[in-house]
């Protein structure tokens, strides 16, 4: 059975977060979790959260000029930063989100109102950006907060200098959560495997196909983690208001581990669709799925869902990028453990549940 963290209430009167990236996966999770607990909460975004809780905050995280106008005024005592804008290299991938970071906490600094600012990353850290991933030497397995980084430009290290080098300057705590495959809600988002795989699914089930596992024979047998949207929230939440987390990094996982060859099945069982394991040799989504426009504007018809833009659904590269890794993945999260944070969540139950959600919705058949 799947636990999760309880979300604890503000840490003082007054406790404002500013949530930065609301319309994502971890952002509407994390709205929901801070709200529960009673936050005064604000969510950032470009255009608003249909159904959201918090005050929307309009800005382009990518103007400088929009976000001192967006945020002149506004006082946060906590910042959770979880947005990114990803960009067709690597060095545009540095230039870009370092400055999104920079300028965001630039436009707050006036204020002098921040008392902590938890930044979201992620694997790549140690696993190397998506021009160099998985390649050369990696660390090995489980990855530990404390390992080196890798001798490459990475742009999750350019938003932390960034993150660190406010902090010098204005006087706040910080923390970086390193989460691995996020499962969560959101629909246009550009890494989101929960939904891809739910329409991969209905896709096959339309057009009479078989659920073939797209990824490597490393990643079918070898154990792996992921993390469920809800558990880096509750996650993020207990760094910024316990005393000894901060201005620590850690990974953040949901505690058990599995293999593909195990998960497979039951997530075919749960989309009604037949699996196909690994046989030869990977059999990526982006060539399976290169003609599933029409069936799914049949699958949208036939069954009244509300998202006709497959391309909002799924994001064919990085479930491909994930599931066609060659080697093993897993993430230590000891430093968490000894600190305090119990919250446990079984990786089936957050899939089984992001599909009801999706179902209920009308998203998925």
């Amino acid at each position: 059975m799947s636990t999760l963290q309880t979300t604890p209430t503000p840490p003082f009167l007054g406790a404002h977060a500013l949530v930065v990236g609301a319309s994502g996966i971890t952002g509407s999770a994390l709205v929901e979790k801070l709200t529960a607990g009673g936050w005064e909460v604000s969510g950032l975004s470009r255009n608003p959260v249909e159904g959201s809780s918090a005050r929307h905050v309009r800005a382009d995280l990518r103007s400088a000029d929009s976000l001192a106008e967006a945020l002149g005024e506004l006082r946060p005592t906590h910042v959770f930063f979880c947005a990114w804008s990803k960009q067709d290299t690597e060095a545009e991938n540095i230039v870009v989100n370092r400055a999104m970071v920079a300028d965001l906490l630039a436009a707050l600094a006036p204020g002098r109102s921040v008392r902590h600012v938890a930044l979201v990353t992620g694997l790549k850290h140690y696993l190397g950006p998506f021009e160099a991933y998985a390649q050369g030497e990696m660390p090995d397995t489980p990855f530990h907060e404390d390992a080196d980084r890798l001798p490459v430009e990475n742009f999750y290290y350019a938003q932390e200098d960034a993150l660190f080098e406010a902090a010098a300057e204005q006087g706040f705590t910080w923390s970086v959560h390193r989460s691995h495959t996020v499962i969560g809600h959101a629909v246009g988002n550009a890494m989101n495997m929960g939904s891809t795989l739910a329409a991969y699914a209905a896709i096959c089930r339309a057009d009479g196909r078989p659920f073939v596992f797209p990824g490597s024979e490393t990643q079918w047998n070898s154990l792996v983690d992921m993390t469920d949207a809800g558990q880096l929230a509750d996650h993020m939440i207990w760094a910024s208001t316990t005393e000894a987390a901060a201005d620590l990094a850690f990974n953040v996982v949901n505690g058990d581990v599995f293999r593909w060859r195990w998960m497979w099945p039951r997530l075919a069982a749960a989309l009604d669709v037949e699996p196909i394991g690994y046989s030869d040799a990977p059999r990526p989504l982006e060539e399976q799925m290169a003609d599933a426009e029409p069936v799914w504007a049949r699958v949208v018809a036939e069954h009244g869902l509300v998202e006709p833009d497959l391309a909002r659904v799924a994001s064919w590269w990085h479930t491909d990028s994930d599931l066609g890794r060659d080697i093993e993945v897993l993430a230590d999260m000891s430093r968490s453990r000894l600190l305090g944070f119990t919250g446990y969540v079984r990786t089936e139950d957050s899939f089984l549940r992001l599909f009801d959600r999706y179902r209920a919705e009308g998203l998925i058949p």
